[in-house]
């Protein structure tokens, strides 16, 4: 086998990983393999851009431990590499009394998590937010904003410097594991690996039925819809502005971010995506929707889901609804405040039953590993998700000659 570890997939999960385990191990042979014409161009580039905190995540998951981890070691990785980083803090905004119960659990979800908040009263907002309206609200110190894509190219220099390879346009067609490896078939050639370690996103499941695994869940796209500010509005926020999330809904609603150029953008919803990588609403990957519409899980998710669907539908097809979400919190925008921006796809784990996986999900065969479920805050975590993966790998994984992973 010409290769000892293949990495699939060139976000920032896949490159950490790489840069994770030559740093471990660096005589080992790793190719990193790009289906694109360039590293970072799905999740990791298209992304909100915010160092998250872990407020939301429930104590003891990976998703809380990673997130917590993630933000020192982010910091510390843009420290070294002279990547531009701001920790500016997150306000959660309450903005009706109804909204208060739910500030409460997040404030306590928060101390469960080990994270420092301070609770402000609507004068405190105001003094510090001046252009943000509410009744209440949550500070959390730690949240801050970066460019993943930046991270990810940095440590794609690096990998290249130490030998690793990575190989763009090299889409995997299949995956054969033998006894002594596992057979790689790309458009071109095909390549051998003695192990794989999966980080494909909105692939993820493909690649892990390819391997044989039995699974009870489905990658289902959800579009992410963003505006970015106009110009004149670059100061208008001095934090990033989330608003306080709904519990029966299944994402976190629209928020005010400031990005790390400089301006502010206004987003996500969460739209329901036609095509595994559909950017667009007129993008239909009929294969792809096929696929979703004969998962049980994903017709059930519909149906339990189908009032909150429309909505974040019609809030797409309808800029005056989109403006409707922001100036809860935010009156002062006006309709032509919101300028178009690049939209993202979040690759989100559904199960059977038509729920969500809230947590990062990782599954093995006996020469695999595979991320099947990695969506935010996946980019802040990167850097612990690939120790995780790491030590996984010294526990099942066997480098002929030289040693193991440790």
């Amino acid at each position: 086998m010409p290769y000892d570890l293949a990495i699939i997939g060139g976000g920032i999960v896949g490159l950490s990983t790489a840069l994770e385990i030559s740093t471990r191990l660096p005589g080992l042979s790793i190719v990193v393999l790009e289906k694109e014409a360039a590293v970072a161009m799905h999740q990791t580039g298209r992304n909100s851009g915010v160092i998250h905190a872990g407020v939301y995540y429930q104590p003891g998951s990976l998703k809380a431990r990673f997130c917590r981890e993630g933000v020192t070691a982010t910091i510390d990785f843009c420290r070294e590499y002279g990547v531009p980083f701001e920790q500016c803090g997150k306000m959660l905004v309450a903005t009706s009394v109804e909204e208060m119960p739910r500030l409460a659990a997040l404030e306590e979800r928060c101390r469960q998590n080990g994270l420092p908040v301070e609770r402000l009263d609507a004068a405190e907002l105001v003094r510090r937010e001046p252009h943000i309206h509410g009744i209440a609200a949550l500070f959390v110190p730690t949240s801050g904003i970066v460019d993943y894509g930046r991270i990810a190219r940095t440590m794609a220099d690096g990998l290249t410097g130490r030998g690793v390879d990575i190989r763009t346009s090299a889409t995997v067609e299949t995956l054969r594991e033998e006894a002594d490896g596992i057979r790689i078939q790309l458009p071109q050639e095909e390549i051998g690996a003695r192990h794989v370690i999966a980080c494909a996103g909105i692939m993820a499941d493909r690649l892990a039925l390819l391997c044989g695994l039995a699974l009870d869940f489905r990658i289902v796209p959800f579009r992410g819809e963003y505006y970015r500010l106009r110009s004149d509005k670059d100061a208008i926020v001095n934090h990033l502005i989330y608003p306080i999330p709904d519990p029966a809904l299944p994402f976190l609603g629209v928020h005010l971010t400031k990005m790390i150029g400089g301006y502010v953008t206004v987003g996500p919803n969460a739209v329901l995506a036609f095509a595994r990588e559909g950017y667009r609403f007129s993008d239909v990957g009929f294969g792809d929707l096929k696929e979703m519409i004969s998962f049980p899980g994903f017709r059930r998710l519909v149906r339990n889901n189908f009032r909150s669907g429309l909505s974040e539908m019609a809030n797409s097809l309808s800029k005056r609804r989109y403006l409707a979400l922001c100036r809860r919190y935010c009156p002062e925008l006006r309709l032509d405040d919101l300028q178009p921006y690049r939209p993202g796809i979040r690759a989100q784990a559904v199960l059977a039953d038509g729920s969500l996986v809230h947590d990062f999900l990782i599954l093995q065969t006996r020469r695999t590993i595979h991320v099947c479920n990695a969506p935010s805050p996946a980019a802040t975590s990167a850097i612990p998700i690939a120790r995780h993966l790491a030590d996984r790998a010294a526990a099942l994984f066997e480098w002929r000659d030289r040693g193991r992973i440790g």
